[in-house]
């Protein structure tokens, strides 16, 4: 019975958290005190200085490319691997409307 209780989801969930959480801080409490240093919570960027903001790249536009292939790619395994019928044509023809919806929104500007 008390077995069966402490293997459930919820309480095993707790339990590593609380695990985990104790592991923390006792790592916390183990480490040596760093310094404090001006850079120490600037990104690392492998010992050279970082570009000004306006000279950074931004990978928006690449995440959003990549989403909308990502999505393209799975409708396209869906629809592909439907049997043949009346049923799964009404549903691969739902399915495709939902996906044409998120290729709008994707593509749509941020303007």
């Amino acid at each position: 019975m008390i077995g069966d209780i402490l293997l459930s989801p919820p309480v095993a969930l707790c339990v590593f958290l609380a695990l985990a959480y104790g592991l923390y801080r006792l790592g916390g409490a183990l480490a040596a005190p760093g310094e404090e240093h001006p850079g120490k919570h600037q990104p690392y960027a492998c010992g050279e200085d970082l570009l000004p903001p306006e000279a950074q790249l931004a990978y928006h536009a690449f995440f959003r490319l990549a989403l909308l292939f990502s999505v393209l790619h799975l409708a396209t395994l869906v629809v592909s691997t439907l049997p043949p019928g009346g049923a799964s044509h009404r549903l691969a023809i739902a399915y495709l409307v939902g996906i044409g919806i998120s290729v709008f929104v994707l593509t749509k500007g941020e303007g």
